[in-house]
């Protein structure tokens, strides 16, 4: 209106954009993830007793999406990996999965799907497994806990151990490796600092050595020191 002459005056001059605010990446830690475990042999509907060990034991080391773990369908794991997605290349990309996962997976009556009958809608399986998770998280003493922590917990566990994060950012299943440096660029620096602290613990290796090989005689290190005149 105001390029048409219409307004003297562009009231949107003044509007400032919203501020979109990211919740901070919060990982899990061990002693967490072991509390949730534990929490699950006392969960009230003991029809779910043996679905949400295995439900937490496949988000915490796949890094899926809640809903893609809600929905995952048996045909999904080969063998010991589990089938994320096509990549652009035509290539698939697996993620392999620790045999006590593939246990505990193998332990849920056999179905097409692992947690969903396939009848309702894969947001409404979701939505209903959210709601089992924050029980859970209640009786493990971990009223923080929500779902995506655990794909938090997947990411920042290898780049602690030394995975690049473009390889972090293709098992994410990101379009960019820029989105996952948005969300892990801190987990990155704190890699960093481990392998800061590893490089000066060889420090301490090789001192002896440099007393025998650095070292030298008293007329040796006289005649280093001589200013010819």
């Amino acid at each position: 209106m105001h390029e048409s002459g219409w307004i003297h005056t562009n009231p949107a001059v003044h509007l400032k954009p919203p501020r979109i605010t990211e919740p901070p990446t919060a990982p899990f830690t061990r002693e967490e993830i072991a509390e949730i475990l534990k929490a699950c042999d006392a969960y009230p509907d003991k029809a779910n007793r043996v679905r949400l060990p295995a439900l937490v034991l496949l988000l915490r080391y796949s890094g899926l999406r809640f809903r893609d773990a809600a929905t995952l369908s048996r045909d999904r794991i080969q063998n010991d990996k589990l089938f994320l997605y096509t990549a652009k290349t035509g290539t698939p990309v697996f993620c392999p999965l620790p045999p006590f996962v593939i246990e505990a997976l193998n332990a849920i009556p056999e179905s097409t799907y692992f947690f969903w009958t396939g009848v309702s809608t894969p947001r409404t399986a979701a939505g209903i497994w959210q709601e089992s998770l924050k029980r859970l998280f209640i009786l493990a003493g971990v009223p923080s806990g929500h779902a995506h922590r655990f794909r938090d917990t997947f990411s920042v566990e290898l780049l602690l151990a030394g995975v690049p994060i473009e390889r972090v950012s293709i098992l994410l299943g990101h379009h960019s490796v820029r989105i996952t440096e948005k969300h892990y660029a801190p987990w990155v620096r704190a890699r960093q600092e481990q392998l800061e602290a590893d490089v000066r613990r060889t420090w301490q290796t090789h001192e002896p050595q440099q007393e025998v090989h650095g070292g030298c005689t008293k007329k040796r290190a006289c005649n280093c020191f001589q200013i010819k005149k």
